[in-house]
């Protein structure tokens, strides 16, 4: 199961599988299982499967590693088939391997489903922490610049009582000078 989650893709905001990697789940060869796709081209709408682009093929070359064409590479485009097309995938098929491979692909896709929902869930918890945690900041620098003013008034009034603002008059007799 970890192994088809691995394949699975996110192209053209979907999330698809390769041809070439669900051959080799199905055990058959990829111009095998493309054949039997376009014989049975009605079962496979635009929803199911697609065809890459050359900017895309080119793309996928680089970032999955797959070979080049002119080195033992493929020399059609590859097809991407969605979870539909690969339950599809199974009907056309039709080996007691294509079927359980479908089963267990398709939990995959439900798996991978579950998981990108927690991490939403995930996010916006996140989300709503965040807004929470800018209120408390807010309110926190309201209350240590208040506390900060309380302390200037205090030391301010500590200063006063150590050094009187009056001078006390002297007690006793005065005499005056002659």
């Amino acid at each position: 199961m970890e192994l088809i989650g691995q394949r699975i893709y996110v192209i053209r905001s979907q999330k698809v599988m390769l041809d070439s990697d669900l051959a080799e789940l199905y055990r058959v060869p990829t111009f095998r299982l493309n054949e039997a796709v376009k014989r049975n081209q009605k079962r496979f709408p635009e929803d199911f499967m697609f065809q890459f682009t050359k900017e895309e093929t080119a793309s996928l070359t680089s970032q999955i590693a797959m070979s080049n064409t002119g080195r033992g590479g493929r020399r059609t485009l590859p097809y991407a088939f969605t979870e539909h097309g690969v339950a599809m995938l199974s009907s056309v098929l039709n080996s007691e391997r294509a079927v359980q491979m479908n089963i267990l692909i398709v939990r995959a896709f439900v798996k991978l489903r579950e998981v990108l929902a927690t991490h939403r869930e995930l996010a916006r918890k996140m989300e709503r922490m965040e807004h929470t945690q800018e209120d408390h900041a807010a309110v926190l620098s309201i209350v240590v610049k208040d506390i900060q003013d309380l302390e200037k008034k205090v030391m301010k009034g500590f200063k006063n009582l150590r050094t009187p603002s009056r001078r006390k008059p002297r007690i006793g007799f005065i005499a005056a000078q002659r």
